[in-house]
């Protein structure tokens, strides 16, 4: 029996049942998205679902936890020796291992770095819009306790006295946390979250708060929106914006992301950034804004991925308060040989890559990006052989993810239900289809029973990747244009992101490298072998024509 279309009269009377009230414009914008909903139940309902099959997610009867204590070690490659240039600007684009050579030796007073990085965001932001919150004088006294701690010959290691900018998700005690929503612009939180308290405890400078897109969606937030540094006409994309820009415009040394969805990824992107979404339960949310409980990933946004793992051997492991946390470790080393692992590449993805290569002339403008990022791939591809990587075709479970979105949606509408009842959605900027308002209301309509069932076909697409990671450690995919992104989020393995090439516009393309649960030193040890080989990471955006 086919379910007849879904009317503003039907979502009207349903409301009576839920004990809420929408109006006739947000019933009407919600029709569209009912009724495709309804293409979503059809594939959850026709779904085989064995009785033994447990959704993803696990009740947890401990409210608190002891976690043991996290070894942190910060081993680095053999770096070239590091000259103060003669002017420190020169400076603002060096990764963590150049700066903290700077710092270490005392050619460069953290002080005058951190000076020098606040100078350059608020010449560049309101070009850039990326600053939510200065956190100046906090910086001033962290930076000048790091100079004297190292003045005495305390040195923490690579991050000790290194500015650096978190996305506005991250409470930090005394400045506002606004999470990019009008709603919560003046919001103080009174504690660090975590990954605030570890990155001080590293001797990290935290120098800013840095924008995100309303609610972690995108670039758009209640001040306007984040540029691309490349190319200010469009927004860095979302929802970790501000650290994208940020960090690609040399205005901190390094910054801080999320992801519940490609919001590390697609930034890093667009910003010609390299950033790691580590595993799922690999780092506290504790003082984070929750998007989703079950999707939610904190990680480096930084200028190489050695730094990356420079910054995330700072920053994960378990706290005792976020109670989704591994006490798997993180050994990062520098000297692995990655062509020792087993690597492997999405065949599909990069054979209708090469295939639509070959008809790149006649083409709309608007798949000019869309080539771009095919063709880079490729190349990409073609430069790990020549570095004597073995590649072997993999593919990815064909099980349907689409109807998994109802996971997000539910999740995000409980996170923020409190501003759904009570009218404060309607204040956030982005009130379109796609945006949170209409998404939050629609997710009212969402049965438990599917939610729940969603998470059992999201156990049976885990059990299918595990499938696939048991031949391989790492493989390789398009950021973009393939399903990997969407499948390797609900799965929660983890993904480093790197600067491929350009467009004919001169914006970035990224590549991916995805690892096994838990095998973040791994993947990185790969994504480091690729970039090594190229110099996309050294190019840098000219914030002159801002």
């Amino acid at each position: 029996m086919t379910a007849s279309p879904i009317s503003p009269e039907k979502i009207a009377a349903a409301e009576t049942l839920l004990g809420i009230q929408f109006s006739a414009a947000q019933r009407q914008q919600m029709q569209k998205t009912l009724n495709e909903r309804l293409g979503q139940f059809a594939t959850l309902r026709a779904a085989p679902l064995d009785n033994g099959i447990a959704p993803a997610l696990h009740f947890n009867v401990e409210t608190a936890a002891s976690p043991a204590p996290v070894p942190r070690s910060y081993p680095m490659s053999a770096q070239p020796p590091v000259q103060r240039p003669a002017d420190l600007e020169a400076a603002a684009f060096y990764p963590v291992t150049q700066l903290a050579e700077l710092i270490r030796s005392r050619q460069v007073s953290s002080l005058e770095l951190t000076e020098m990085y606040l100078r350059r965001l608020k010449r560049y932001d309101a070009a850039l819009q990326c600053v939510a919150a200065y956190t100046e004088k906090l910086a001033i006294a962290q930076a000048k306790r790091a100079d004297e701690e190292i003045a005495r010959g305390l040195y923490r290691g690579p991050l000790h006295g290194i500015p650096w900018g978190a996305k506005d998700l991250l409470a930090t005690r005394g400045y506002p946390t606004g999470w990019g929503a009008k709603p919560y612009a003046n919001q103080l939180i009174d504690l660090d979250a975590t990954v605030v308290q570890r990155l001080e405890e590293a001797g990290a400078v935290l120098i800013a708060k840095l924008t995100l897109g309303a609610l972690a969606n995108g670039d758009v937030w209640y001040g306007g929106v984040t540029k691309n540094p490349w190319d200010s006409s469009e927004g860095s994309s979302g929802s970790s914006a501000g650290p994208g820009t940020a960090t690609a415009a040399g205005l901190v040394g390094f910054s801080i992301g999320s992801e519940t969805m490609g919001s590390i990824v697609s930034p890093s992107t667009r910003c010609g950034v390299s950033g790691l979404r580590p595993t799922f339960g690999r780092v506290s949310r504790y003082g984070a804004m929750a998007l989703s409980w079950s999707m939610d990933k904190i990680g480096p946004m930084c200028r190489s991925v050695e730094d990356c793992a420079l910054v995330f051997s700072a920053i994960y492991g378990a706290d005792g308060r976020d109670l989704s946390l591994s006490a798997a470790p993180f050994a990062w080393d520098p000297a692995l040989d990655p062509r020792r692992l087993r690597i492997g590449y999405v065949a599909e993805a990069f054979d209708a890559a090469q295939a639509r290569q070959t008809q790149a002339h006649h083409r709309p403008a608007g798949e000019a990006l869309q080539r771009a990022n095919q063709v880079n791939s490729a190349a990409a591809l073609e430069t790990m052989r020549e570095q004597g990587f073995e590649l072997t075709p993999i593919t990815l479970p064909p099980l349907d993810t689409s109807c998994l979105w109802l996971i997000l949606a539910a999740e995000a509408a409980a996170a923020f239900d409190e501003i759904t009842r009570d009218g404060q959605v309607e204040t956030l900027t982005r009130q379109d289809d796609d945006a949170w308002p209409n998404i939050f209301r629609a997710a009212r309509f969402i049965p438990a029973v599917e939610y729940i069932n969603a998470n059992r076909i999201r156990s049976q697409l885990m059990a299918a990747m595990a499938q696939v990671m048991q031949d391989v450690d790492v493989f390789v995919s398009p950021s973009f244009g393939g399903r990997t992104l969407q499948i390797t989020n609900f799965t929660g393995h983890p993904a480093v992101v790197v600067p491929n090439g350009f467009t004919d516009r001169q914006t970035p393309t990224s590549i991916s490298f995805v690892g096994g649960l838990w095998k973040e030193a791994e993947t990185l040890a790969v994504a480091k072998a690729y970039q090594d080989a190229s110099d996309w990471h050294q190019r840098y955006p000219d914030l002159s024509q801002l």
